[in-house]
């Protein structure tokens, strides 16, 4: 290990704990380990659960639903 190496955990140690598991994301990241982590939030994971349950059973939207979702954001 790197002297400058040994400083960085060093000081980040002193960081409050989330701080030094942003810290460990990102060494994790930039060695390839470990994608970067996407925090949800309680209702995005519900979202996201009901999605995929309504998929599982083939309930997709129609084509007429997202044309009328594009014009309301004007696209």
């Amino acid at each position: 290990m790197t002297k400058l190496l040994e400083q960085a955990f060093k000081a980040a140690r002193n960081l409050p704990p989330a701080m030094q598991d942003d810290m460990a994301r990102i060494i994790m990241a930039m060695t390839g380990d470990e994608l970067p982590v996407v925090q949800l939030t309680a209702e995005e994971e519900a979202s996201f659960d009901e999605s995929l349950a309504q998929a599982e059973h083939g309930e997709f939207a129609t084509d007429d639903e997202i044309r009328a979702i594009w014009a309301k954001h004007g696209l």
